[in-house]
């Protein structure tokens, strides 16, 4: 019996972290849990990246 009540509560646990993470993802937060609250170095690298993709040309070879 002992060992259910552990495992539900070890289940219950990971679960909330789990929806913890995802609501904090939906907000548009960089740093999950930061001590800093986001005010650290690498939240505004994270922002303030640029996009660098590459153009890709595809042409029909006969």
């Amino acid at each position: 019996m002992t060992n259910i009540i552990v495992s539900l509560v070890i289940t219950v646990i990971i679960v909330l972290a789990i929806l913890k993470i995802i609501s904090e993802k939906r907000k548009g937060s960089t740093c999950i849990g930061c001590a800093e609250s986001g005010q650290c170095s690498s939240a505004k690298a994270v922002k303030k990246a640029p996009f660098i993709g590459q153009k890709i040309e595809l042409k029909q070879v006969i």
